[in-house]
């Protein structure tokens, strides 16, 4: 980000950007291998000071009838582990982890801009920067963070220095979106078939995921979509939408204690 906003100073003068300048280039051999043998160094010598200071021995081999608690998956899964509180196991298992790798793949389709090619820039990759970013830093870093440090026993949240005490239990009762609309927003029972029962939840989906990209389309992001085209536009819309649908989730649950947006237990489908 650094190189990145000397690159924009230097652009807004009317000066070639650094990595076009011969003399301020910095050269594999030896400058950078120096660089990185001395930060393998640093970086290896700070692992071995914390395997030795850092409590943690071996434990009996593992036991198939007692399960750990907390079981948590690696460090690297843990913000997938920590989906699974939001969204069903196929959407946070399969759906959601398959739309990273497809997304990521789509980039270099998608972003057809020639802009900020073999230099760094921000000024002109603001929108594809902050969204990456977005994406990286505050959706799976801090799910990361979130479930390596901030739960315990029962996957219950604790604080950064609360102890984990695995009698702990917090009243909390998960509601569906039926169940707001019907018994609480209209006052009368749930109706018996699950079309009906869902029907609201349904169309709130549908619209999100089909409606939203021809709103956007034709109000904030017009610029964009005449700039990329309808076949991109929506392709980009869509993965944009199915990033948020994680924060938004986590939002609903935490204010609203809302579980799923559609609930249909009888053919094991549940957003």
């Amino acid at each position: 980000m650094r190189q990145a906003v000397l690159n924009d100073q230097r652009i807004a003068k009317g000066e070639p950007v650094e990595e076009k300048v011969e003399e301020d280039r910095v050269w594999v051999w030896p400058d950078l291998v120096y660089v990185e043998l001395i930060c393998l160094v640093l970086c290896s010598v700070a692992l071995i000071v914390w395997s030795i200071v850092l409590k943690a021995p071996l434990e009996q081999p593992a036991n198939a009838a007692a399960t750990p608690n907390p079981s948590k998956a690696p460090w690297y899964f843990l913000g997938l582990q920590e989906m699974l509180v939001y969204f069903d196991p196929w959407l946070a298992g399969v759906v959601l982890p398959s739309l990273i790798i497809v997304g990521l793949m789509a980039i270099p389709y998608i972003d057809t801009n020639p802009k900020g090619n073999g230099y760094y820039t921000f000024k002109e990759r603001k929108a594809e920067i902050t969204i990456f970013l977005f994406g990286f830093v505050v959706l799976w870093s801090s799910l990361i963070v979130l479930g390596t440090f901030l739960r315990g026993p029962n996957w219950n949240f604790f604080g950064p220095f609360e102890y984990w005490d695995i009698h702990k239990l917090e009243a909390l009762t998960n509601v569906n979106l039926s169940e707001y609309i019907w018994l609480r927003g209209l006052g009368v029972g749930m109706p018996s078939h699950w079309l009906i029962r869902e029907l609201p939840g349904i169309l709130i989906v549908l619209f999100y995921v089909f409606g939203l990209p021809v709103v956007f389309a034709r109000t904030v992001f017009k610029r964009y979509y005449e700039k990329l085209g309808p076949t991109r536009f929506y392709v980009t819309a869509f993965l944009f939408l199915s990033m948020l649908s994680l924060p938004v989730k986590m939002l609903a649950r935490w204010l609203f204690n809302l579980k799923y947006v559609v609930a249909i237990g009888e053919l094991f489908f549940n957003i």
